[in-house]
């Protein structure tokens, strides 16, 4: 039996997140702070201190020399501005390889990155209701955004790509900015970069990249138009991401067997 209750209830919050969107499209650039709600977030160390945990290092390519390649753990707590949002990321940790291949060229092979999800300013609205949407016990109009891979990096150039997923109890499961085609980024160094620590090897640096194309957000189900006039998507200029960052590595000939 289906009930009517319930289901009445939700429409009827559908449809007044709906209008809220809608009033929303003037909202201007809003800054919040970090709500990390992952085991992945609590069990990783923060940007600015070394990570030991090797457990993502990727197989290396047939014929790769172990002794000259290299298991990279990098940590980096972001910050993004995507059309009317700006808002620090929780910390990511991506791992991958790198080193000569066979015929001398240099190879890169992807392990895994880790995230979890912030709370997004102003929540699904733009309005203090939205912004303290748990606390008023309104948490279908809380929304927040995690940081995915994209599946393109170059470590070597600072190229790599994300999609960002959108969640909350009014969207549907598969809400995505960069579902279709993820965001490109190209990052450029902030400064120098500096050494912490030699052993373990604990390097620091700083980058960003503001000249990247947001797009609208999909799958999001109705409030899909709705939402992305909200959040100012697609955004076409405008955005930045930056972020302190630091990585340690390991020579895949000393890494830890199992």
């Amino acid at each position: 039996m289906l009930n009517t209750t319930t289901d009445g209830r939700r429409s009827s919050l559908v449809r007044r997140a709906a209008l809220a969107l809608a009033g929303a499209a003037a909202v201007t650039t809003l800054v919040g702070s970090y709500a990390p709600n992952s085991a992945h977030a609590e069990s990783r160390s923060p940007a600015g201190e070394s990570s030991t945990d090797f457990g993502d290092c990727p197989a290396l390519p047939a014929g790769a020399d172990p002794a000259r390649w290299r298991c990279e753990v990098h940590t980096a707590a972001p910050r993004l501005t995507m059309g009317n949002i700006t808002v620090p990321l929780a910390p990511i940790t991506m791992t991958h390889a790198e080193g000569p291949m066979p015929d001398g060229t240099a190879g890169q092979v992807w392990g895994a990155m880790h995230s979890a999800p912030t709370a997004v300013p102003g929540g699904l609205i733009g309005t203090a209701a939205g912004e303290h949407a748990r606390s008023l016990g309104l948490r279908s109009l809380g929304l927040t955004i995690r940081p995915e891979y994209g599946g393109r990096s170059d470590f070597y150039t600072g190229r790599f790509s994300l999609r960002f997923r959108l969640s909350s109890p009014l969207l549907a499961q598969g809400c995505t900015i960069g579902a279709s085609a993820p965001v490109d980024f190209q990052l450029k160094r902030s400064g120098p970069s500096v050494w912490v620590s030699q052993d373990p090897p604990v390097i620091k640096f700083s980058a960003y990249d503001d000249t990247f194309t947001a797009p609208a957000a999909e799958h999001c189900g109705p409030l899909t138009g709705a939402l992305d006039r909200r959040l100012g998507l697609p955004a076409a200029s405008g955005n930045l991401m930056s972020y302190d960052a630091t990585y340690t590595f390991l020579m895949y000939d000393r890494l830890p067997t199992s």
